[in-house]
């Protein structure tokens, strides 16, 4: 007999592999068996994927003996023996915490088999460490982002208890109307039994903590801050503040803008020689003075930015190259594409403001000791994650509201945008990438065989000693040099015109990549949002509470919208500006290739 379970509760999927529920949906499973708390099945509408464990009950035959929950799968058939009264057992991951000491949001314990801790609210990216450029010289201290505590990398994040105890990154509320929502912990789903000694269903009820915690919404801080989880002492220098502009909510321009150079990629060395390494000089037009960073100066300062900021696109670096890294063509080619991230760097309002880029920028190169107390700093920032959201100061008063559906449907139509720029970018790059080789070897080829045959013929009438036809020779001699000419010239444009665009959408596709978790961060808040509209409505929520997530969630969409702004903005300036340097580039080409064949057409007017 197939292995079915019944759905308890709704459950709707937020991420790829996952599967949604409706209540008491019949599910076909492939296995009893859970994996930290998620079973594989297929529901009624024939999907395949996982959902949690604890929103199902196992069906059995009836003559067998009643089974334990779904969410204790790994707990033997027949139970514990001797098992206690239903009223005193309790299983370890469902007791309730002592009211003498309140834990924090729940987290899966080790003991409940869980093999590693959850990620910590402070975002997802790791710096590469890879053979271009590794931390392995003097200029760096033990001390990395993964040795502080709560940072990124490191084991556990850093939690407060509301009655006290040591300080942490968030704190967390212990009350029970937080905890009572959470899946995977304590509770149930708001709307269902709840344990003995539960408060009344409007005064515990919250909105449900997502099932994935390790989800982008959950990594990011977004759902943490959402739920007014997130406590922090912002500094007027930290403040973020979203205005209303002719085209929506609009990042504050930054009041002192400027640029930043990359010039004279220069190979140095270290240790007698034994390693070597490329620097880039550095000239921001806001100081005058300039720095020399090596790449993985650029790779510490793009890892502390991204965890940051999780709804700011920050630019991608361009790759890494284990092999040539210091041949001229790779050398030139990584500068540019670092010229390209450090302008979208500078036109950031937020970005280029932020403490730890202008570190980088005017940080003397030979002050070790001020860059290793910069890093250090820029690696305890505690407005990071939860807190980030802290910052950001948006629109008050009549008409500064959003409306959530209108918001909703921006971001749809915004993501359905970036879907269809990526495909067109990909198939652009592929385009120019493909006609750049042709260039490069098919038409230089083509055109130097063409030469190469006029240049025979003008050979073949050499023969002839007639004194009338040397000119003649000499035009046609002539043609074929200017056909070899004109294959070097296909041979080397692409560096004039089409290298700079493939330049330009590598660095959007790295743009369009950040989107989806940002747009996931701003979905996951219209969640929580409609579900507290929904326990409102039910009688489960009071309407303060509900306000709280919906004035979170706003500050959240808020600060997307003005993104989605300052991307479009930038496109335009960027496309605009490259479009015309091509179509430049390519009339200077064909007006080369026309002044060669003028050339050699001219030396026929004297034969």
């Amino acid at each position: 007999m197939a292995l079915r379970a019944r759905a308890l509760y709704d459950f709707r999927s937020e991420n790829p592999g996952e599967i949604s529920l409706r209540e008491h949906e019949v599910l076909s499973l492939c296995s009893e068996q859970d994996i930290e708390g998620w079973l594989e099945g297929v529901n009624s509408r024939g999907d395949r994927g996982l959902f949690p464990a604890s929103y199902v009950q196992v069906i059995r035959a009836p003559a067998a003996e009643p089974p334990p929950p779904a969410r204790y799968a790994n707990v033997p058939v027949g139970g514990f023996e001797p098992l206690p009264p239903p009223a005193a057992f309790k299983p370890a991951a469902q007791q309730p915490p002592p009211a003498a000491a309140p834990e924090p949001f729940p987290l899966p314990p080790a003991a409940a088999g869980y093999p590693f801790p959850p990620a910590p609210y402070g975002g997802s990216y790791q710096p590469s460490q890879g053979s271009d450029d590794d931390w392995d010289d003097d200029w760096d201290d033990s001390s990395t982002v993964a040795d502080e505590p709560g940072a990124l990398g490191s084991s556990y994040p850093d939690y407060e208890t509301a009655g006290g105890g040591a300080p942490g990154r968030y704190r967390l509320s212990t009350r029970s109307d937080l905890s009572l929502g959470s899946r995977g912990g304590s509770g149930h789903p708001a709307g269902h039994p709840h344990p003995p000694g539960g408060g009344s269903a409007k005064s515990s009820a919250t909105v449900s903590r997502n099932l994935n915690r390790f989800s982008t919404f959950v990594k990011s801080g977004g759902e943490a801050f959402v739920l007014g989880e997130a406590s922090g002492f912002v500094k007027d220098g930290d403040k973020l503040c979203v205005v209303l502009g002719p085209r929506g909510p609009e990042w504050q321009e930054n009041p002192y803008p400027f640029q930043c150079s990359i010039e004279d990629p220069t190979k140095q060395t270290k240790f007698k020689g034994m390693k070597s390494y490329i620097a880039y000089k550095l000239v921001p037009s806001h100081t005058g003075q300039q720095v020399h960073r090596r790449y993985k100066h650029f790779d510490w300062l793009y890892g502390r930015l991204a965890e940051k900021f999780p709804v700011i696109s920050v630019p991608h670096l361009p790759e890494k190259q284990a092999t040539g890294r210091f041949e001229e063509d790779f050398i030139s080619k990584r500068r540019k594409g670092l010229a390209w991230w450090m302008d979208h760097m500078c036109s950031h309002p937020v970005l280029a403001q932020c403490d730890a880029f202008q570190h980088f920028l005017t940080c003397p190169s030979t002050d070790e000791k001020a860059w290793k107390q910069g890093k250090r700093k820029a690696e305890k920032d505690e407005m990071v994650g939860a807190n980030f959201f802290l910052t950001i100061s948006v629109p008050t008063g009549p008409g500064a509201s959003l409306d959530l559906q209108e918001v909703e449907s921006q971001v749809d139509g915004f993501k359905a945008f970036t879907k269809k720029m990526d495909e067109s970018a990909l198939q652009l790059n592929h385009t120019a990438n493909e006609f750049a080789r042709k260039q490069v070897t098919g038409f230089k080829k083509e055109y130097q065989k063409v030469g190469h045959s006029f240049k025979c013929l003008s050979q073949a009438f050499e023969l002839d000693q007639q004194a009338f036809s040397a000119g003649l020779n000499q035009a046609i001699a002539f043609t074929a040099e200017a056909y070899d000419a004109i294959g070097d010239l296909f041979a080397d444009q692409p560096r004039q015109d089409l290298d700079p665009v493939m330049d330009l959408l590598a660095l959007y596709q790295g743009h369009l990549a950040n989107f989806p978790d940002i747009i996931h961060v701003q979905k996951g808040a219209l969640t929580k949002v409609k579900e507290s509209k929904r326990h409102v409505e039910e009688g489960k929520m009071e309407l303060q509470k509900a306000e709280g997530i919906q004035e979170r969630c706003n500050i959240i969409s808020f600060a997307t919208l003005a993104e989605i702004n300052h991307f479009h903005k930038i496109r335009v300036r960027d496309f605009k500006s490259q479009m015309q340097h091509f179509l430049q580039q390519q009339i200077l080409f064909f007006q080369k290739v026309t002044q060669k064949l003028e050339e050699a057409l001219h030396k026929y007017d004297s034969v």
